[in-house]
């Protein structure tokens, strides 16, 4: 890291993670925290944090804490890329850089959160992200959700800080009521 700013918010979370047991509480203390640290992009996102690929949205890892407490992602979205409807299991912090980002949420009303089959989700509201906008999360309940961007939308370049090393998450078949943990990849820096 060279950039004082990213400096900076990289030493502020890993103070509220080490500070805060309650997923809230950080996501409280960390909103402000990435509102500063996407107004100042400019001066730590480099060329090998906006690669994309053509097929799918990519995530380019900026930091990973050396305990796997925290990582930190640029994430590039081309239009009409999304992911899957998914949850993280963990908290997290999302601030839009570039473009509109999308996120389509799930409400879950099956009764036990801990199971992995007869879930019963149903579509929940629409929010709109745009340049320098801040969203967070907490994993219980279970933020499930959709994001992405449109055809015919510009290129999203976002920032995503999450409580853990985000190499896995959750997956809903929403026809099927089953969800699963999956791997999933991302560039080095």
């Amino acid at each position: 890291m060279t950039s004082p700013a990213l400096e900076r918010f990289i030493a502020q979370a890993t103070a509220c993670t080490r500070s805060h047991a309650d997923p809230a509480d950080c996501v409280l203390e960390l909103a402000p925290c990435m509102l500063e640290l996407i107004a100042g992009a400019g001066s730590f996102l480099e060329p090998r944090h906006y690669r994309s690929d053509a097929l799918a949205y990519t995530r380019n890892l900026i930091y990973d804490a050396p305990d796997e407490s925290l990582s930190l992602y640029a994430i590039v979205w081309l239009p009409g890329q999304w992911t899957p409807v998914h949850d993280h299991g963990s908290w997290g912090v999302v601030g839009v850089v570039e473009g509109v980002l999308e996120e389509r949420s799930h409400v879950r009303l099956s009764p036990d959160r801990g199971a992995d089959e007869d879930i019963e989700l149903v579509r929940g509201g629409v929010v709109l992200l745009g340049p320098g906008a801040v969203t967070s999360f907490v994993p219980n309940p279970d933020h499930i959700h959709v994001t992405g961007v449109p055809p015919g939308r510009p290129r999203v370049v976002s920032l995503h800080l999450y409580g853990r090393m985000m190499s896995s998450f959750n997956t809903y078949d929403v026809a099927a009521g089953t969800r699963q943990r999956v791997e999933v990849a991302h560039n080095e820096s």
